[in-house]
């Protein structure tokens, strides 16, 4: 089945009982058991029938063993760092969600789990990061926001000979740009929240997992911690992914156009695209995913232009995060990543005039028409 057929007919596509298209919405938290211990379903925290069918869905999108829905992308990524125990290393790409680094820095340290920030597009940088207690590399690619570009053959192959977990952050590809499990990742997650529902109308994360031991380890965390998607928001998800192909390649095709007009701009300093030749990575990209997605990333060469053109622009909505039919814009300095020191953003090349733009489904021409306006 091709990708944008699964999307269709994935998963569970449709209720046995009714014939009915649309997977039922089962709003009950417990169920009825024939005898003890002879049941379907048990406990709504434990397992859902809305939940599980897109549970399922995801699972074949993303060529997983089992996964899990959770109630947020940083509930999806907590739970899944409690696979690890006191004394535990984790080696982090270093151009990080502000959301992951937070946690990993705040509330992590906590429990004693160690955590080192490479440049993940350095292989050597990885290998030199490893430690005798390191236990997994966590990859984002392409990046938050500087899009940087992690070979995911190659972090998996150093992974395996150094009998690590492979962690992949495949937010801003989509599983219809990017299986990171066909190239050896162990585990894959989502913030749903973003193209995956793609309607701004719901938080949610997702899990897939790609091995029998690591499915019972997560059941259990996730069923001990209880962070997980009520049914009402996995039915949105199920439906949001029904036109994930087709809400991509029109957002490719309107984000090369709006990079290509950033690329041209005299006041635009630098544009961050892995869709762009010269993009550190292009090559790697191109061979590990099926498109370049639609987050660009622009330095408009100061704090005070950036905030400007922030309250200039009509079409792009200044909002936190992306993935939407509307188009959003952000400035991470002081929005998505303000929870990381000025210092360290620095020291990445997170300045202070980049801008994070979501690029949307409305026509190319008004939002390029509205840059220009606001530039």
């Amino acid at each position: 089945m091709r990708k944008k057929t699964q999307m269709i007919h994935g998963g569970i596509s449709r209720d046995e009982h009714t014939g009915a298209v649309s997977i039922p919405v089962h709003h009950a938290s417990t169920f009825k058991q024939d005898g003890v211990g002879n049941f379907v379903y048990e406990y709504a925290r434990t397992g859902n029938p809305t939940r599980h069918a897109l549970e399922e869905l995801i699972k074949d999108l993303e060529g997983g063993y089992h996964s899990f829905a959770f109630g947020s992308g940083m509930a999806a990524i907590s739970s899944v760092m409690h696979l690890f125990s006191t004394g535990d290393h984790v080696i982090f790409t270093d151009d990080v969600y502000g959301g992951s680094y937070r946690l990993v820095t705040k509330v992590l340290t906590k429990y004693n789990v160690d955590v080192t920030f490479v440049d993940t597009s350095d292989l050597n940088a990885v290998e030199d990061a490893i430690q005798e207690n390191t236990k997994a590399i966590y990859v984002e690619t392409p990046t938050n926001p500087l899009l940087k570009i992690t070979d995911l053959a190659g972090i998996s192959k150093l992974a395996k000979s150094k009998n690590l977990l492979m962690i992949v952050d495949n937010t801003f590809s989509t599983p219809y740009w990017q299986n990171p499990i066909e190239l050896g990742a162990d585990i894959v997650l989502h913030s749903a929240t973003k193209y995956i529902g793609g309607h701004s109308d719901v938080v949610a994360g997702l899990v897939v997992v790609n091995s029998e031991q690591l499915t019972a380890d997560m059941h259990f965390i996730q069923n001990s911690i209880g962070a997980v998607l009520g049914p009402q928001d996995s039915w949105l998800l199920v439906r949001g992914i029904r036109t994930l192909a087709v809400r991509m390649e029109e957002i490719e095709e309107n984000a090369k156009r709006v990079a290509d007009f950033l690329a041209n701009h005299p006041q635009v300093s630098k544009v961050y695209y892995p869709g762009f030749e010269n993009h550190k990575g292009h090559d790697i990209h191109t061979k590990q995913a099926r498109g370049f997605g639609g987050m660009i990333s622009f330095d408009a060469g100061s704090g005070e232009k950036a905030e400007e053109v922030l309250r200039k622009v009509k079409f792009f909505t200044l909002a936190e995060s992306l993935g939407a039919v509307e188009s959003l814009i952000s400035l991470p300095a002081k929005m998505t990543h303000a929870s990381i020191p000025r210092e360290r953003r620095l020291e990445l090349g997170i300045t202070d005039g980049l801008i994070r733009i979501s690029v949307g489904l409305e026509d190319a021409e008004d939002l390029i028409e509205d840059l220009q306006s606001a530039l």
